[in-house]
């Protein structure tokens, strides 16, 4: 089991790396063409949006609920074929699908529909500081033109997303996870090309990246679709509101709409706030938040997406020892990347910055902001990362009650934590506050599954963390001691940067490397063992 999941991991790791970089170079681009001035604020907000959405509607609440439903039908049609001796032709999964789709693709169609109608309405809630200002006529208020005017053109990518989100669900379920995690590489192949080719012949650049959303959005989409012929799950829609299979997820669905989201709605709390703080803070907390994605990306989703279908499909089984072995595996996997991750970009957070994206209409000063809201970011970098495999372990047991629950109260967390920094420490409270809620829902979500009995942190883990703990510790100052002073990172051509840069990361990971090596970490502690406790 361990070694599927190590191979599949891998898998999605590797197209998520492909994904990632692209993502990066897409940032490099618009950092290019628009710094972080007005334009950069407006477009990222307006991608904000409808990327608030799709967590909802498509990877967050929809497919934490879908995929138990689905791996559960998976299992009746498998046992069906084997009591009747059989071919498996997936009747009921095929079934499920059709009337999911269909049931999903009518609420999804009005709510685009809506969102680009209303796209004024949204900016008046999520910007109200430049709706403020554009009411008052004040300098600024442009800003809430552009940003309404741009929203109508991404909030179409919500409905692509969402589908090819299903359909990925459906492929992921099935073992097949390397196109699901290959799709995002042509939503940022579409920006680039946007950005690069189209500018030209939009309005604004804005305009252009905003088009790209739109493209990249139906790429996707279209993709997925010859896999899913293959597969044999390419089903024509049915709207099903009262079949079994729809009530079922829309009862996991509903209160996961706001547990599986809180992050998200965090984040768009951040936004509200930053619109009525000095330019270019949106832009300074998207930046930090993009090179925190890179990690958490490659390692924490990665990992979550092929824990949550095993996990459904133990928990199907009714084998609540290898489920809880499972969640241990998870925790230990993306601790072996999160601490080198975290103590790597700590150190050489400034260096990454200049090298990605000081260039164009992006500052040294712009360089100086986006790293203090990185740091800020970085301190719940862990915290993320336990989430993403925390919380499957409810979903997959259909609980997505206690989710909620728990979303409840780091959010108002959040909310709290906000006005207590935000005053005093302007866009890097937000950030720290978005750290501080994501460490206590981490925190309850352990709680909850230890206090059910469901899962339990063991003392192999706890030593294993230990370790990783102490070689993170050792690789920082071995980076630290290579790095040199932000004035002479400054000074240096483009290509030194890079070179210094380079070295610092290889000296890294190989002091890393080393160290879990001497303290006796091998290929065995990524096994799981059953009898763990």
């Amino acid at each position: 089991m361990s070694k599927k999941l190590i191979k599949s991991g891998l898998i999605v790791s590797v197209m998520t790396l492909i994904s990632r970089v692209l993502g990066l170079i897409r940032d490099v681009v618009i950092a290019n063409v628009m710094g972080t001035g007005v334009m950069a604020d407006v477009f990222i907000f307006a991608n904000k949006i409808p990327n608030f959405f799709r967590r909802l509607f498509a990877e967050g609440a929809f497919s934490q609920a879908f995929v138990p439903v689905l791996s559960e039908y998976r299992v009746k049609d498998e046992q069906q074929a084997e009591q009747h001796e059989g071919k498996n032709n997936h009747e009921q999964t095929r079934l499920l699908i059709a009337q999911v789709s269909g049931t999903l693709g009518v609420i999804i169609t009005g709510v685009t529909l809506f969102g680009m109608l209303a796209s004024p309405l949204f900016v008046m809630l999520f910007g109200f500081g430049w709706f403020v200002d554009w009411f008052n006529d004040a300098p600024g208020g442009e800003r809430y033109t552009l940003a309404s005017n741009l929203l109508s053109i991404t909030f179409p990518y919500l409905w692509f997303i969402s589908f090819a989100a299903l359909s990925g669900a459906v492929l992921n379920t099935m073992g097949r996870f390397a196109v699901a995690a290959f799709t995002p590489v042509l939503l940022n192949v579409a920006i680039i090309s946007m950005a690069i080719f189209g500018a030209p012949y939009t309005e604004t650049p804005a305009h252009a990246l905003a088009w790209g959303v739109f493209l990249g959005g139906l790429i996707q989409f279209l993709f997925q679709i010859p896999f899913l012929y293959k597969a044999g799950m390419l089903v024509k829609p049915k709207w099903a509101w009262h079949s079994e299979g729809v009530r079922k997820i829309r009862k996991l669905i509903i209160p996961a709409l706001f547990g599986v989201s809180v992050t998200q709605i965090n984040l768009l709390l951040d936004t509200l706030i930053a619109s009525f703080l000095i330019t270019g803070s949106i832009s300074w907390l998207y930046y930090a938040d993009r090179l925190l994605e890179f990690p958490l990306g490659l390692f924490g989703i990665g990992i979550a997406t092929v824990v949550l279908p095993s996990l459904a499909k133990l928990h199907s089984k009714n084998n609540p020892a290898e489920f809880s072995a499972t969640l241990d595996w998870g925790i230990r996997v993306i601790s072996l990347f999160g601490w080198p991750a975290l103590a790597g970009l700590m150190v050489l957070a400034q260096p990454i910055i200049m090298v990605l994206f000081m260039r164009g209409e992006f500052s040294q000063n712009d360089v100086m902001q986006v790293s203090m809201a990185l740091f800020a970011y970085l301190t719940g970098l862990l915290s993320f990362m336990f989430i993403k495999i925390l919380a499957p372990g409810y979903y997959a047991r259909q609980d997505t009650k206690t989710p909620v629950k728990i979303g409840i109260k780091a959010m108002v967390a959040n909310m709290i934590f906000n006005l207590m920094l935000a005053p005093f420490l302007g866009y890097v409270g937000l950030a720290l506050a978005t750290s501080l809620s994501a460490t206590l829902n981490a925190w309850l979500l352990y709680r909850g599954l230890k206090a059910a009995g469901v899962y339990e942190l063991s003392a192999k883990t706890m030593l294993f963390i230990g370790k990783l703990v102490l070689s993170a510790g050792v690789m920082a100052l071995v980076v630290y001691q290579l790095s040199s002073d932000f004035d002479v990172w400054l000074q240096m051509s483009f290509l030194d940067k890079v070179k210094q840069l380079s070295l610092c990361i290889i000296s890294g990971v190989a002091s890393y490397l080393l160290m879990i090596v001497l303290l006796g970490i091998r290929f065995n502690d990524f096994t799981i063992d059953k009898g763990e406790k």
